[in-house]
């Protein structure tokens, strides 16, 4: 996420920020930088490969989050037929982190 964009929604580097589109949400570690455009948000592909019953032990090792839920499936390409897996809109939001207070 750009700097700007992070600083306007109080997105902090490193802290996990939810992101919502019309199929579903994901949380996932925010990265401040200017090497994306304002108003632009990049999230690599993982697989999710931590759900349950997932039985794939190198890959559940760093899964990462499915950007397919991220999508509903009517937005379709034109050409192709084929589902628009990119270029999508989304709603970015920081993750309330709890404090907790060891006594």
């Amino acid at each position: 996420i750009h700097p700007d964009d992070a600083e306007r929604l109080g997105v902090r580097d490193g802290a996990p920020v939810r992101l919502k589109g019309a199929g579903g949400e994901v949380t996932a570690p925010a990265e401040v930088t200017d090497a994306v455009r304002p108003g632009v948000v990049s999230l690599p592909h993982g697989w999710g490969h931590d759900r349950p019953g997932t039985r794939l032990g190198h890959a559940s090792g760093d899964p990462g989050v499915n950007v397919n839920q991220l999508l509903d499936g009517r937005a379709l390409d034109p050409l192709s037929g084929n589902a628009v897996l990119n270029g999508v809109p989304v709603e970015v939001s920081p993750v309330a982190e709890t404090i907790s207070a060891l006594t």
